[in-house]
């Protein structure tokens, strides 16, 4: 089918750590990948990140300067992306169209799930006992305490 490249992934010595939004990156993954790696960019949201900072993607993080990755940060603090990119559209609190990352996004996630449980919503109830929230059938899957059937134990005794 393919050819079969030999990859070789770089000693962890010769590799530098490159922290970018709060999370340490290896210095050998190109810029594309790497900012997927950051919680709350995704593939479509890096590459548009690339396009309008115009940067090279096949260049390793590590070979950016430090004024380029403070850049690159200073973008996603407050990123001009389309509109369908962002992750907090009408955003509860201030109504604003927002892209969150990183630690903010972690943050507000658990803010809203505690204000879902304390309004007691159907959303919140589901989270508290820990059944799906999204409407899955629950007849099969998210059993808890899965052990052997007592006809299999006796069967084996």
């Amino acid at each position: 089918m393919g050819e079969n490249k030999n990859y070789k992934r770089k000693k962890e010595e010769d590799v530098v750590l490159v922290r970018v939004l709060g999370r340490d990156i290896r210095g050998d993954i190109k810029i594309k990948s790497a900012l997927t790696k950051i919680n709350g960019i995704s593939w479509s949201i890096s590459n548009a990140v690339c396009k309008i900072l115009e940067l090279d993607q096949n260049m390793r993080i590590q070979d950016f300067s430090k004024d380029e990755l403070t850049r690159i940060e200073d973008f996603m603090k407050t990123p001009e992306l389309p509109l369908f990119l962002k992750n907090r559209r009408n955003d509860f609190d201030s109504g604003d169209d927002l892209h969150m990352s990183g630690m903010d996004l972690k943050l507000r996630k658990e803010f809203d799930l505690k204000r879902l449980k304390k309004i007691k919503s159907y959303k919140g109830v589901r989270h508290i006992v820990g059944l799906p929230v999204r409407g899955q059938r629950t007849k099969a899957n998210f059993r808890r305490n899965r052990k052997p059937s007592v006809a299999a134990a006796k069967k084996k005794g």
